[in-house]
């Protein structure tokens, strides 16, 4: 008996017992529509936090304060603050830093934003004219901060797409005065919006000039300096970032005076997106597993319809044994059936997962919206996954069938 002929008696079998077939199957078609969804919905999360890393700008380095020691406990990176405005200002030096394009401080803090009857909590960030370029930001309407802002300590902010839209709804904030704090500032501008991901969302913000946020906002001090947030530094390219950390570096200790441990930390780009990386491949996987056991559950379901149908055709397989079936015919057939079933399953739940992939794109979760993406490799492992479960379960029953003595499985009623 050849593959085309086992092929056609065992699609001849299942369709006469089509409703327990499709149940058989059923199992089969949640699994996998499972793993295509779940694996989808955590590639997509994956894509958005990578954009949104890349969408803060290129090549970048970020300096920010390093931890505490009180009576032996150490705090949490950046809760020091050990970072200054000053050091910034000798971060911006082409002769000592070489590697150095632009140099962006911040300092950031949360506050109540006050328009009319309207108002929200948002995240209230000083920066310096630079940041906008630095950190990809562009303005749809109005300007960013200047210099001139800076050095003037000028009372005005330009806000996020969200905070813009909370606050002034379809009107143009452009002109208008919001109130942070109870201190009045003009609203000069409206950032581009970027979006949200599990990192934040960076539309939910609103931005004065660095030296306003310091003298009016925040008022915290280390010795001589002002303390920032954190430092954001533009280096000339990709291959020269592990010498800018080095620049870098020198420069703190220096101003500083470091002789053992840092009191600083400066990562790149890189190492947040490999951390980000290393979180979303874990969920991943982590998805793909438990969807995974439903494709096991499946595949036991296989096993109990296969014992149950060798059961009712013992008399059919005594009856082609004594015709001349081989014992290999026999097992050809039965798993035949299996794989059959499997493969069915798998197919119609490849498309049954693309659908629920498509169905949930686009909802908000938190500050995300989900995206799933559907790769190829997916598709292929939940199917190759779908028929091995369908061969797995299907080998016993068949070994079964196969080693029925036809004496015995014609005298069985």
């Amino acid at each position: 008996m050849n593959l085309m002929e086992s092929a056609r008696i065992a699609l001849r079998s299942l369709a006469a017992n089509k409703l327990r077939s499709s149940l058989t199957m059923l199992g089969i078609i949640i699994g996998v529509a499972a793993v295509i969804a779940l694996m989808g919905v955590g590639r997509g999360a994956s894509a958005a936090i990578d954009s949104q890393i890349n969408s803060m700008g290129t090549n970048l380095l970020f300096v920010s304060p390093g931890s505490t020691n009180q009576s032996g406990v150490r705090t949490a990176q950046g809760s020091a603050q050990t970072l200054t405005y000053e050091d910034a200002l000798a971060l911006n030096d082409p002769d000592s830093l070489p590697a150095v394009v632009a140099v962006a401080p911040q300092v950031q803090s949360f506050a109540q934003v006050v328009y009319l009857g309207n108002n929200t909590n948002t995240q209230i960030i000083g920066v310096t004219a630079e940041y906008g370029p630095v950190r990809n930001y562009t303005v749809q309407d109005g300007e960013f901060i200047t210099d001139a802002n800076v050095s003037a300590k000028s009372s005005v902010a330009v806000l996020g797409a969200n905070v813009a839209s909370t606050l002034f709804g379809d009107q143009s904030p452009v002109g208008q005065s919001v109130r942070i704090n109870n201190i009045t500032f003009k609203v000069i501008g409206v950032l581009t919006a970027k979006g949200g991901s599990g990192m934040g969302n960076q539309d939910d913000m609103v931005v004065v000039p660095i030296t306003t946020a310091m003298a009016r906002l925040s008022r915290n001090r280390a010795g001589s300096g002002n303390v920032i947030s954190q430092i954001s530094v533009q280096v000339v390219d990709a291959t020269q970032m592990d010498a800018a950390v080095e620049q870098i570096s020198a420069v703190l200790r220096d101003r500083h005076n470091i002789r053992y441990e840092d009191d600083f930390t400066v990562r790149s780009q890189q190492d947040m997106l490999e951390s980000a990386t290393a979180i979303t491949d874990v969920l991943t996987l982590f998805l793909g597993g438990v969807a995974g056991i439903s494709l096991l559950v499946g595949g036991i379901g296989i096993m109990n319809i296969m014992l149950v149908s060798v059961t009712e055709r013992t008399r059919e397989i005594g009856i082609r044994k004594a015709i001349g079936a081989t014992k290999q015919n026999v097992l050809s057939q039965f798993l035949t059936e299996a794989t059959i079933l499997s493969v069915l399953g798998g197919l119609v739940g490849v498309a049954a997962g693309a659908g629920i992939a498509q169905l949930i794109s686009g909802l908000s979760v938190g500050t995300m919206t989900l995206q799933p993406v559907i790769a190829m490799d997916s598709i292929l492992l939940a199917t190759l996954f779908s028929l091995f479960v369908g061969l797995f379960f299907g080998i016993y029953p068949a070994f079964r069938a196969a080693g029925l003595n036809p004496i015995e499985a014609l005298r069985y009623e």
